[in-house]
C-alpha cells in the first residue's frame, strides 16, 4: 500500500484494501453524498455507501451508462436534477465509482454544481487509476469532439484499490497499460524496461509488475500535475499521443477503447517526430515494439487524411489555426512540434494507416 501526493492538493491511495480508508477523506460537515456509478461495479459502490453511511452521511446513488455514453450534457443534467431534489449544498460531495468516463463525469458534475463541491474518485480500471481519476481534469463530450466541455477540479482524494481490477478482462488491462507506457515514453524509462522484460507478467492483475507499473505511472502524472495544475505548459506532455487518439475516438463514434486509440496515437506522434527529423527510427520502433508486446494496436484502418486533419484541428492544444503536437526527441525528451507541414502529417498518417 502506498500514498502518492499530488503536491499539496490531495493524495492518491494505492493498494489492495485502501477503500477502507475512504471515510477518513470525507471533510467534516458533509451531510450528503452522490455516488455516480456504473452497473458493473455495484458491489464496490455498496462498500463505498457503507463507509459513507458509517459517517452519518445520507447517500444517493445513480447508475450511468457505460463508457463515453455517460459523458453527455443529458446525463449531467439528470445528475444535477437528482442533487437539486436531494438538497445538495456546497458542503456535500460527489463520489465517482467506475472507469475513466465515470470519474470524468463525476468530477464535472462536482465542479459545476453550485460552482464547485468536493469529489472523491474511486477508479475501478487500470486506465482510470493511472489517467482519468488523477489530475483534476473533468469533462464531457459533444458531437464536435471529446472533452471539449469541462473544468479543472481537483479531487479531495483518489482511492485506487487494486483489488477492484482483479476481474478485468486482459484486453481492458492492456488498454489501461497504454497510458502507462505513455508515461514510460515521456518520463520513466523503467516502465518500458518492465514491459520489455516480461509483457505477460505486466498484463497479470495479480503480479508485482502490474502494481509497480500502476504506481510508477501515477507518480509520473502526480509530479507533472503538481507542477502545472491547470495545463498552462508542462502538463501538456501528458497528452502525448492524444491528439490523434481523440480524433480516432470521435471518428469511430467512441466505439474504440481509449487505450487502444492512445496506443495508435503514440505511434502516430513518433512517426510525426521522425518525419520532422527530430526522432530516430530506433526510438520509433521501440515504441511500436512495446505497444505491440501488450497486444495493443499500432494501426488505424479508418478515416480520411483531410477529415483527420479537420478533427485534430479542434484539439485543445491547437492555437488559432496552428496544430501543435507533443513529440519526443528521444525517450524522456519531450518537446512540442508547432505547425508541422502537410507532408510531415501525411507521412505519419500513412505510417499508421497504410
Amino acid at each position: 500500500m502506498s500514498i502518492i501526493s499530488v503536491g499539496t492538493a490531495y493524495a492518491v491511495h494505492i493498494g489492495e484494501g485502501v477503500l477502507q480508508d475512504l471515510a477518513g477523506a470525507v471533510p467534516a460537515g458533509v451531510a450528503r453524498a452522490l455516488i455516480v456509478e456504473q452497473a458493473a461495479v455495484t458491489a464496490i459502490a455498496d462498500r463505498v455507501e457503507e463507509a459513507l453511511r458509517g459517517r452519518g452521511i445520507d447517500v444517493v446513488r445513480e447508475v450511468v451508462p457505460d463508457g463515453e455514453a455517460a459523458k453527455t450534457i443529458e446525463v449531467s443534467a439528470r445528475l444535477w436534477g437528482v442533487m437539486a431534489r436531494a438538497g445538495f449544498t456546497r458542503t456535500d460531495v460527489v463520489v465517482g465509482v467506475g472507469g475513466g468516463a465515470v470519474t470524468d463525469l463525476a468530477g464535472w458534475v462536482a465542479a459545476s454544481w453550485l460552482r464547485g463541491v468536493g469529489v472523491i474518485q474511486v477508479p475501478t480500471t487500470v486506465l482510470a487509476m493511472v489517467d482519468a481519476a488523477v489530475g483534476g481534469k473533468t469533462g464531457i463530450n459533444i458531437a464536435e469532439g471529446k472533452n471539449l466541455v469541462g473544468a479543472f477540479h481537483e479531487p479531495l482524494a483518489v482511492f485506487a484499490d487494486l483489488a477492484t481490477v482483479r476481474t478485468l478482462p486482459e484486453r481492458d488491462v492492456a488498454a489501461g497499460l497504454a497510458e502507462v507506457v505513455k508515461c514510460g515514453f515521456i518520463r520513466d524509462e523503467r516502465i518500458l524496461e518492465l514491459v520489455e522484460a516480461d509483457p505477460a507478467a505486466c498484463l497479470d492483475v495479480t503480479s508485482p509488475q502490474l502494481v509497480e507499473l500502476v504506481e510508477r505511472a501515477i507518480s509520473v502524472k502526480a509530479s507533472v500535475v503538481a507542477a502545472d495544475l491547470k495545463e498552462s505548459n508542462l502538463r501538456e506532455i501528458l497528452n502525448y499521443g492524444h491528439t490523434f487518439a481523440h480524433a480516432i475516438e470521435q471518428l469511430e463514434n467512441y466505439t474504440w477503447r481509449h487505450g487502444d486509440a492512445v496506443a495508435v496515437g503514440c505511434v502516430f506522434a513518433a512517426e510525426l517526430a521522425f518525419a520532422a527529423g527530430v526522432l530516430g527510427r530506433n526510438d520509433v520502433e521501440r515504441q511500436r515494439a512495446v505497444i505491440t508486446s501488450l497486444g495493443l494496436p499500432t494501426t488505424y484502418a479508418g478515416g480520411d487524411f483531410d477529415e483527420m486533419l479537420t478533427v485534430m484541428g479542434r484539439d485543445k492544444k491547437t492555437r488559432g489555426t496552428t496544430l501543435r503536437f507533443v513529440v519526443l526527441h528521444g525517450i524522456g525528451d519531450v518537446h512540442r512540434l508547432e505547425g508541422p507541414t502537410r507532408e510531415q502529417l501525411r507521412a505519419a498518417f500513412e505510417a499508421v494507416t497504410g
